[in-house]
């Protein structure tokens, strides 16, 4: 007699404060990627230097405000931060790329750290070495965590630079692929990359995410 019936959820309300929002959806993975590298970091790059905490927690359920703030720390006075650029990159049809060296996204394990950059454009970051727990949160939003074949190309590359992969899906599947980067000068270089992936999880980085697949 304590028990009440499940509750029809058409007929409730959900009243959410402007901190809570709906988590977005990334598209599934296009056939080519056609980016550009928004931010270029160093050794042990943390989730916590990607995704600021302190004040910032209050927004973590409202994505595209939390996404305002990443990559915060590195935002040069005057200049426009990570989210700035890389909404511009995503807003004009190409696709952000993150460029990390050895031990990216060490640290906690939080979601927004790769919540947030999808959902500002971001479909690759590419590294020396990416910690383990967020190369799986990566794939778990369709970005795609590629490692350099070859480490000294790591300084061939600058923030800026296009960056193109003709056949994305074959690189998923393959787990290598070759990224074609262009230089501000015109010249192009051949990045070799590589990426380790499970049948799922191929599944879910095609899909765009693990939250669409059905």
């Amino acid at each position: 007699m304590m028990i009440q019936p499940p509750v029809n959820g058409e007929d409730v309300e959900i009243i959410r404060k402007p901190t809570i929002g709906q988590p977005p959806l990334n598209k599934p993975l296009p056939e080519a990627l056609d980016g550009v590298v928004v931010i270029k970091t160093q050794d042990k790059t943390s989730t916590d230097d990607i995704m600021p905490a302190g004040i910032h927690l209050k927004h973590r359920s409202n994505i595209p405000e939390y996404a305002k703030v990443v990559f915060e720390r590195f935002t040069e006075p005057g200049k426009p931060s990570f989210a700035q650029r890389a909404a511009a990159i995503r807003d004009a049809g190409k696709h952000g790329v993150i460029v990390g060296r050895d031990s990216y996204g060490q640290g906690s394990s939080r979601e927004h750290a790769a919540i947030c950059p999808m959902y500002l454009g971001v479909k690759a970051v590419i590294a020396m070495a990416i910690e383990r727990i967020h190369a799986a949160n990566l794939i778990n939003f369709g970005i795609i965590p590629f490692t350099f074949a070859n480490p000294a190309d790591y300084d061939k590359i600058d923030p800026a630079d296009a960056i193109r992969i003709a056949d994305l899906h074959g690189a998923v599947k393959a787990g290598e692929g070759v990224a074609i980067l262009e230089k501000a000068d015109g010249t192009t270089v051949e990045i070799p990359v590589k990426t380790k992936l499970t049948d799922e999880d191929k599944a879910i980085i095609l899909a765009g995410g693990r939250l669409n697949l059905k």
